[in-house]
This record gives structure tokens, sequence and C-alpha cells, in this order.
């Protein structure tokens, strides 16, 4: 079998520091400037460390340096590089790399990356050269609407050995997203259907698409919200997660409101407002401090998918104790009885992580609900 492994070294870059995205020469330069480190290697290494090609017939086809070559070279996984791409490489190397893997006919693309990665990948597969390649996508974006991607690098990583070992595995066509990043930063969420991709079936390890548009009641958001704020405790910071369902609360303490970034409130009073990593430690060390998150809707997602800021340092000082997830029933229902997931990038918290939540989900009401 032959596969097709490519990074997008700087995919998800701007997360932890609240920029919301990695789309763009200008982005990326900016996250650095403010202190980011690339994560989309780490995040490919979680998916590979499942493959097992000790004696099976696997050629896998890669780009140079940390387009691919080190992560696998670090695995002992042997590999071909059929392309050499710059020292900062761009959307253009990606293209490049899927023509290449084309070129050398793989039954499989594994690419890690985020919704742009994605639309680099199908402007090649559909567009110029028609190809019905098979791929599996590795979240390592800030953002990640489209269901070509696995819930956890490590869950992708589990499906695609299960391709290398030659288990059957039915494809259909899965959406992937283009969102507007220039509007997400300003707050507005403006995803379409950019096209599909072939991807294995595999509920339990392939994302949905985000369902947005629950038809929510908003009475329920309001319930919600006022129970929250009933129960603030004094001298406790509040970190407050992106999404509508926790911006009521912040509307309903008449506070400025990051729809899509993190604000720390204490005493029912605006103390940061779309914070970075950084900026949460700082604010908080040495205090008590909660964290209020909501899900995606029809994913399950409570970290990892645009709350980049809430890091696994963040998630540590606050303690499992200390989070608080939010949701209608609505939206619980919507995940069909599939688990919430933690995709922090630390495979350790995220097992520290799972077990039953008491999701609030209205005014008094909690719901016992599994998460990972």
């Amino acid at each position: 079998m032959k596969l097709g492994f490519v990074i997008n070294p700087v995919a998800g870059i701007g997360g932890a520091v609240a920029l919301k995205g990695s789309d763009g020469e200008a982005i990326v330069e900016q996250a650095l400037i403010r202190g980011a480190k690339p994560k989309a290697e780490v995040r490919a290494l979680q998916a590979m460390q499942q493959i097992q090609a000790d004696d099976r017939a696997i050629a896998i086809y890669t780009a140079s340096k940390a387009m691919g070559e080190d992560v696998l070279n670090s695995l002992g996984l042997p590999c071909e590089v059929i392309y050499q791409a710059a020292e900062s490489s761009s959307s253009t190397d990606t293209k490049k790399v899927i023509r290449r893997f084309v070129e050398k006919q793989v039954d499989l693309i594994v690419f890690a990356g985020g919704d742009g990665t994605a639309r680099d990948v199908l402007d090649v597969l559909s567009s110029e050269l028609d190809s019905s390649i098979p791929v599996i996508g590795i979240p390592a974006g800030v953002k990640i609407h489209s269901a070509v991607y696995a819930v956890t690098p490590v869950r992708a990583g589990e499906l695609i050995n299960l391709m290398l070992s030659g288990e059957p595995m039915s494809l259909h066509e899965s959406q992937v997203m283009d969102l507007d990043e220039v509007a997400f930063r300003e707050g507005s969420v403006n995803a379409k259907c950019y096209g599909y991709l072939p991807v294995p079936v595999d509920d339990t390890r392939m994302q949905l698409i985000k369902q947005g548009g629950l038809n929510q009641h908003d009475a329920a958001i309001e319930d919600i919200a006022a129970d929250i704020i009933e129960n603030m405790e004094p001298d406790v910071y509040y970190l407050i997660g992106s999404g509508s369902t926790t911006a009521e609360i912040m509307n309903q303490l008449s506070l400025q409101n990051t729809l899509l970034g993190i604000d720390i409130v204490c005493h029912q009073q605006l103390i940061a407002s779309d914070v970075d990593e950084q900026t949460i430690l700082q604010t908080i060390h040495d205090r008590p401090a909660k964290i209020v998150v909501t899900i995606i809707g029809g994913q399950g997602h409570v970290f990892g998918r645009g709350n980049q800021q809430l890091s696994s340092k963040v998630i540590c000082q606050v303690g499992r104790e200390n989070i608080i997830i939010v949701a209608t029933n609505e939206k619980l229902r919507s995940l069909d009885k599939r688990p919430m997931i933690s995709d922090t990038g630390d495979i350790d918290l995220d097992k520290q992580l799972s077990g039953l939540y008491q999701v609030v989900t209205g005014y008094q009401q909690k719901t016992l609900y599994k998460l990972n």
C-alpha cells in the first residue's frame, strides 16, 4: 500500500495567541511575534505513532523536513522524500506535494492541518486532477469545521493503521468547509461548503460537520446563563469560552463579549477581553479559577476547536473539578449519544479529563454526559 503524508507546519499556530486562525503569511508572522509555537508536527506525531509498519508492504511518500520527513524519521518509519519544501512553506507547497502524491498513485493521502489545508488538498484532487484518492485529516488547525478530519490525532492514527492493515473500509464524500477567517476574527461565523473529499466511514473516529442553527430556544440559553451567574463565587476568576451559549452569560452581565474568543470575569466584572494563553496564565496565577465552555454541536468538542487559548497548561492550572460545561439539551441530542471530546494536544491530559460531567442544561438543571 502506498501512503502520502504531508504536514502544514504552521497550521494552528494562531490558536493559543488568540488570532483565531493561521491563514496567510501576515497572520503567521504576527503569531510568531506573539510567541506562538508551531504544534502541527506534534499533532502529526501523535497520529503516526499509532502506525505499525513492521512486516507490511507499505511505501510512505512525503515532503522534506517539517512537512513530513522529520516526523517520520523520528518514529523510524521508512519514507521517500519526493518534494523539497521551502524553509518557510506555504499552501503552494502543500498543493505541489499533493500533485506528487497523485503522480505516485498513492492509495491514501494523510494530511495534518486545518480547514485551509483541506481546501488546498481539495483544490488539487478535484479541480486539477479529478482524483478520487481517499484522505484522512489529522486535526492541527484552529478552526476545523470540515468533516474530513478525525476527532483527534490518535483516532486519525488508529484509522490509518486499520487501512494499512487491509481492513475493508467504505468511503463516503465528506464536506470541506470554507470559513471567512477575516470575518471570523471579527466575531462572525461565515462558513459554506467548499466541496467534498472521500473519507473512510467511521463514526467513532471521523468527526462530523459542525452543526449551527439548531433552532435552540433562546429561553433555554438564557436559563443556562442565569444559572451560571447565580452560582458565580466571589474572588474566583471565570474563563468564559467562545460560542453563543456562553455569550449569553456575558450579555446578562452587561459585559463586552468576545464571541469567538476567551474573556476573563471576576466579581461579575470584565477583567480581560479576548485573551491569549499567556495572558490567562498570568492573570489567574495563584488565584482560584473556573473554565466555562460549551460543546460544538454535531461534533462534540469541548477543548481543541477554536479555543486553543484554553491550553493544557491553563486546564491543568485550573483543574478538572473547575471545568463547567454548558449546553442546551438540543445540542446534546445533536451528538446522537456520542461522547463529548477533549483534544487538547496532551494525550495524558485528555485521558485525565475523561468521565461523566454534569452539563448545565438549564436553570438549576444538569444532565450527566460522558466526555472522551
